[in-house]
């Protein structure tokens, strides 16, 4: 049951084209939450319906030629359709993105096609049985979606900032996109509304382009928390199933992590995982940084303090083997741990071992190498038992939702190149990825005060 957790993953899938997908139990420790039932039936429903409606079917052609046509044909009401553009950001807040949309395509009986020009497929398996999730390459719209913003005509904030349509418009057009994306405005923020879903549903095709974990805003649409409720008894599991279904790295991806794990890791009695992200024109190596992640790390006991000459001699002859793995664009942190634990032995006895697997300096996007090399740190950091990442990180949001762990966040505020004395860092109440630019005003605002299971972010 473990190798198809707990029923999340269906079993007529090829096993050796995509070894994440059923293995990644030798690697991790079975997860303590558990899906619902309703959760894994509404995925076997939804995975039929994408066999039935999705690329290469007679359905899917009848779609999009509809997308020239000026109505919809009644008999095609059965398959409307999500499309997930890739954007130009970096792979944590597409794979965040990606994932709510397909919560949202869940929800509202859609199917999800992805973006496949920006090397989605050089990073994950396809995730359904029998059929494709990748948006083809001679979609009617593909030469047009780059340009989408909230200048299109089509754009969904748009038409309703200049009255194109209304409460009262009876014919949906074919097509609509959702700009959401942190820039958004008021206008594309209804999309969060309930009466403006009544609205959007009878769309057949919603293009979008999203950078935002959107999911906590869907529980607070009424029709949609009813059925949240069902499909996630345990509200912060979220992404933590989500991810585990739908996101199986590719071989060669795989392939990195099980020769890191096995090489640095498996030995290991205890790992600690420390995702370091500064923002900002002049991010780089800070001494302030430094200080901040041994405070946290030692106060939190995440780490041991280097002994005193007086405790060398208690020194145990077995000593317990902690690994810390740093992902981080500058080697000078993990560098600068790896010397303080080199010098002198920890105070408790512990071998602490640091490793670090690459260190880009710059944040590289669209490179496939690239986004292979951070989805395999992604998942070696989602393997750890503790886990402490940085604040507004999505890089470190992804892997703590695969490992189903809540993270210390490091609470430095980069922009003022000072770190706050106290505290240095704060455990997070939830493994769900952050909102970062929730819609707080407007017709959530109301609901989210009644609404006690969706909090502000500790980052």
């Amino acid at each position: 049951m473990e190798k198809k957790i707990g029923g999340l993953l269906a079993t007529e899938l090829d096993e050796k084209s995509c070894l994440s997908r059923y293995h990644q139990s030798s690697l991790r420790k079975p997860s303590p939450y558990k899906p619902s039932s309703y959760l894994v039936s509404k995925l076997r429903r939804y995975e039929k319906l994408h066999k039935r409606c999705g690329p290469g079917t007679e359905a899917y052609k009848r779609a999009t030629e509809q997308l020239d046509a000026n109505q919809v044909r009644s008999s095609d009401k059965e398959c409307r359709y999500v499309v997930w553009v890739a954007t130009e950001y970096g792979l944590g807040n597409r794979i965040i993105s990606m994932a709510s949309s397909f919560l949202y395509a869940l929800l509202t009986e859609r199917i999800i096609l992805v973006d496949q020009r920006k090397d989605i497929n050089d990073i994950f398996c396809e995730p359904f049985p029998g059929t494709s999730w990748l948006l083809p390459l001679d979609f009617p719209l593909i030469g047009q979606i780059d340009s989408y913003n909230t200048d299109y005509s089509r754009c969904y904030g748009t038409m309703l900032k200049n009255h194109a349509i209304n409460s009262t418009t009876t014919i949906p057009p074919l097509h609509l996109y959702l700009h959401l994306l942190h820039d958004y405005r008021a206008e594309d923020k209804t999309f969060y509304c309930q009466e403006n879903q009544a609205f959007i549903k009878n769309v057949p095709w919603l293009v979008v382009k999203a950078n935002i974990y959107f999911v906590p805003s869907l529980w607070l649409i009424p029709s949609f928390q009813t059925k949240l409720i069902k499909l996630f008894p345990q509200k912060d599991t979220v992404f933590h199933h989500l991810s585990r279904y739908l996101l199986h790295p590719t071989n060669q991806v795989w392939g990195m992590v099980t020769r890191s794990y096995n090489a640095y890791l498996s030995k290991a009695d205890e790992i600690l995982g420390i995702q370091v992200r500064v923002f900002g024109r002049r991010a780089g190596y800070f001494q302030h940084v430094m200080d901040q992640i041994l405070d946290c790390t030692q106060r939190e006991k995440l780490l041991p303090e280097p002994a005193e000459e007086s405790q060398m001699m208690n020194i145990s002859k077995t000593p317990k083997l902690k690994a810390v793995l740093v992902t981080s664009l500058h080697p000078e942190y993990s560098d600068n741990l790896k010397s303080i634990f080199l010098e002198r032995p920890s105070s408790t006895g512990e071998m602490v071992l640091v490793y670090q697997l690459s260190g880009e300096r710059v944040q590289q996007t669209d490179k496939k190498l690239r986004d292979q090399k951070a989805l395999a740190e992604m998942y070696l950091l989602s393997l750890a038992d503790k886990l402490v990442t940085s604040t507004r990180s999505t890089f470190g949001y992804v892997a703590q939702g695969l490992g189903g762990l809540k993270p210390w966040i490091l609470l430095y505020e980069p922009r003022n190149r000072k770190a706050p004395a106290d505290p240095p860092c704060v455990r997070a109440m939830s493994m769900e990825p952050c909102f970062i630019r929730a819609p707080l005003h407007g017709c959530q605002a109301k609901t989210i005060k009644t609404t006690p299971f969706i909090k502000y972010c500790e980052d």
